[in-house]
């Protein structure tokens, strides 16, 4: 470690190097999984596929089947909890943890401890490349229950050597105090609650800008990544806002960090390998800058590793250098959408996260829309339900006829511009939204009840 970078060497090293190795580590890990878990080898011999048929990271993308969210489900309904992919002794395991799924049965991770030895490593990498250092205080700002981005983020700001602070789940308002009270120099939350916290802030009476906070890393949905958000959260509270995360799935999640420059996030190629592939044919690389669909594999981890695991992201990839000296390809965009979360409207394809960033660019308008979707007939429609902003009414009132309806045309006309849609607005005043306080969900779909 030295003031720029964690590991000088692996963090500057020779692309072809770095795929040397990383193209070694896939098949050690390929072995592995194949000779030591039952559930890779009965996956594989399903799909016809032995580890020796890789000999190149091309091979890799074209011969490996892809894992899903679906499968581990079922694997773990017919092998509870944890599956046939657990990797060491039951008994071994120290951390028990969860994301929910569709069925309301959550998908479980039971981590060693040398798996948590490795997380904690490589979470501090990447905290420090986001810029977190001994001496800063770091708040923490999400649940520290099953979800495991909080315990990530602990597990690498204490590697470094920041004190950290959890104020637990929920309660913007108490979040706000205790970020002054205990004066944090770092706030590790979702974008959607740092918008929110910063809402609270300003009711309480603070000025967000200034606040104790020098930096934000922004976790757990796509968002700082979004040029509007990023630039909200920055203005807002007066700091630099990074994006940062792949999925819980892929812990040590935080392998997609962005640096100081902030020019998107670094991908730690050497710890999750990061493909991006055609959505409609995961064994199809794309080429770079090409939007696909992500798909991650643990190179490293021991314990439950997921190879080629479809997260159900999408990105685009870029191998031009960034100003840091890290050598590492970046995501210039970050995460900033999902596959399955797009909306097809009139036959055009729009995704939620461009909604909110084409939003957030009107000014005059506030933090918090729905996209309300319902059906006249075989046509869907759409309507952005946002807040304005309140600076828009003097005193508390309404703003007037002609401010609002020169708001309309300005919202409309981004949005036709951004999106290729044209949506049909409803203004309603500051607050009315419900906040949220992990993850937001600002899509209402209403199409069977029409």
């Amino acid at each position: 470690m030295d003031q720029a970078f964690w590991n000088r060497e692996k963090e500057t090293l020779d692309p072809s190097v770095r795929a040397e190795q990383i193209l070694r580590d896939i098949k050690d890990q390929l072995h592995y999984v194949y000779d030591e878990l039952p559930f890779y080898r009965a996956y594989y011999d399903e799909h016809r596929f032995h580890p020796d048929m890789v000999k190149t990271l091309e091979d890799f993308t074209r011969k490996v089947p892809v894992l899903t969210k679906d499968t581990l489900r079922l694997e773990q309904e017919a092998h509870p909890p944890f599956g046939r992919y657990l990797g060491f002794a039951p008994e071994d395991g120290l951390h028990v943890h969860g994301s929910s799924g569709t069925t309301g049965r959550p998908t479980f991770y039971l981590f060693s401890r040398p798996d948590i030895d490795y997380i904690r490593g490589v979470m501090a990498q990447a905290l420090y490349t986001a810029g977190v250092r001994k001496g800063d205080i770091v708040q923490i700002s999400t649940d520290l229950g099953m979800f495991m981005g909080g315990w990530g983020a602990l597990w690498g700001a204490e590697e470094i050597g920041a004190a950290c602070f959890t104020p637990g789940a929920g309660n913007a308002e108490r979040h706000v105090r205790l970020m002054h009270e205990v004066g944090a120099t770092v706030l590790i939350t979702t974008p959607t609650f740092g918008l929110r916290l910063l809402d609270e802030a300003r009711m309480r009476g603070y000025d967000p800008v200034r606040s104790p906070l020098r930096l934000g890393i922004f976790i757990g949905e796509p968002g700082a990544g979004i040029p509007g958000t990023k630039a909200a959260l920055e203005a807002g509270w007066g700091i630099k806002a990074l994006d940062c995360a792949t999925t819980s799935e892929m812990t040590p999640w935080a392998t997609n960090v962005e640096c100081e420059e902030r020019h998107g996030v670094h991908v730690l190629q050497d710890e999750v390998y990061t493909e991006i592939v055609a959505k409609d044919d995961p064994q199809r690389l794309l080429p770079e800058g090409e939007s696909g669909a992500v798909v991650y594999t643990h190179l490293k981890r021991k314990g439950q590793p997921m190879i080629r695991f479809w997260s159900g992201d999408e990105s685009r990839m870029t191998s031009e250098p960034c100003a840091c000296g890290r050598t590492y390809p970046r995501l210039p965009d970050g995460v900033y959408g999902r596959v399955d979360d797009m909306l097809i409207l009139r036959g055009v394809n729009v995704y939620p996260s461009a909604v909110q960033r084409a939003l957030l660019e009107v000014e005059g308008l506030g933090s918090e829309h729905r996209i309300i979707l319902t059906r006249k007939g075989a046509m869907d429609e759409a309507t952005i339900r946002v807040e304005y902003d309140s600076r828009l009414a003097a005193g508390g009132s309404t703003p007037s006829p002609d401010r609002l309806d020169e708001l309309m045309d300005r919202t409309t006309e981004h949005l036709r511009a951004v999106t290729g849609v044209r949506f049909g607005i409803e203004f309603v005043p500051p607050q009315t939204l419900e906040r949220f306080d992990v993850k937001a969900r600002r899509v209402v779909d209403q199409r069977s009840a029409s």
